[in-house]
């Protein structure tokens, strides 16, 4: 923390370089989520999350950028993870797993709303969200989602908190929390391997889900949607999904968001849903180059 936060160290401006480039145009992911509502209305899904990448070349030092991520997007996960060829730096919302004192702990964090900067009508924004029949029926299915993956190698599986209000610096969140014993026979590697992806990456059924996202999506997603975090000796866990990430490689930033898609859904606000997501990114490369 102090070294992040320290003047003393060597600085080397950041700055972008050429125009943001994208793996498909907004007609292009519009034409994709429709491609997924017809999915829902066919059965084949009863929700998909489709995404979009973006990629923007730079010069100089990519941790500016991760120091103004963490100053516009304060979240419960920041990391920097330097791999020598690449870098992973991000501010994440949502847990994959958390493990701890044997029980586990998934967080689905589903239904976004965009926050207006004003208190007022924030709250107002707070209320449409949690009256909005889409936003609430995504947040249910992935809950279920949740509970169905858990009781797969856990016991006492519980919905602890329900459709909570958490308030993010450019968007607005409903969370639930789902809590279940961990069988004494099990271990993190394994559960792990149940949960993973969350279903608020992917949709529901998840395998039919991901199959279509192979289908649909024009880029492998690589990082994106996966989890960083730690697996204790002990049988600890705790993983933060990759959103809200950065990949730093040769010089090029990727970032990358989604949308959830449902039988309800509309292609122009599930677009606006993805751009609300990637905005304390695209500022956090803004505000970069002044530091």
């Amino acid at each position: 923390e102090s070294l992040i936060r320290s003047k003393d160290v060597p600085v080397y401006p950041f700055a972008p370089k050429g125009e943001e480039m994208t793996n498909m145009t907004d007609e292009e992911y519009k034409k994709i989520v429709e491609k997924g509502i017809a999915s829902c209305h066919r059965g084949d899904v009863f929700q998909i999350v489709l995404s979009r990448r973006f990629q923007q070349k730079f010069i100089g030092d990519e941790f500016n950028v991760y120091r103004a991520l963490r100053s516009v997007n304060p979240s419960p996960y920041l990391f920097f993870f330097d791999y020598g060829d690449y870098k992973l730096m991000g501010s994440s919302p949502e847990a994959q797993l958390v493990i701890q004192d044997g029980t586990a702990i998934v967080h689905p964090i589903a239904g976004t709303f965009k926050r207006t900067g004003d208190d007022e009508a924030d709250k107002k924004a707070t209320e449409r969200l949690l009256e909005d029949a889409k936003e609430n029926a995504e947040h249910v299915m992935l809950v279920d989602l949740a509970r169905n993956d858990l009781s797969r190698v856990c016991d006492e599986v519980s919905v602890s908190q329900y459709r909570q209000v958490q308030y993010f610096s450019h968007v607005i969140h409903l969370v639930s929390e789902v809590k279940a014993k961990v069988r004494e026979n099990s271990n993190p590697f394994e559960l792990m391997a149940k949960t993973f992806p969350a279903g608020t990456l992917s949709g529901a059924p998840k395998f039919k889900a991901m199959e279509l996202i192979d289908n649909y999506e024009p880029t492998a997603r690589s990082y994106y949607g996966g989890a960083i975090g730690f697996m204790g000796f002990d049988g600890s866990c705790n993983h933060a999904i990759m959103i809200r990430t950065f990949l730093s490689q040769h010089n090029t930033l990727t970032y990358q968001a989604g949308a959830g898609v449902v039988a309800a859904s509309n292609p122009e606000n599930e677009l606006q849903e993805v751009n609300n997501k990637l905005g304390a990114l695209k500022k956090a490369i803004g505000l970069a180059k002044d530091i």
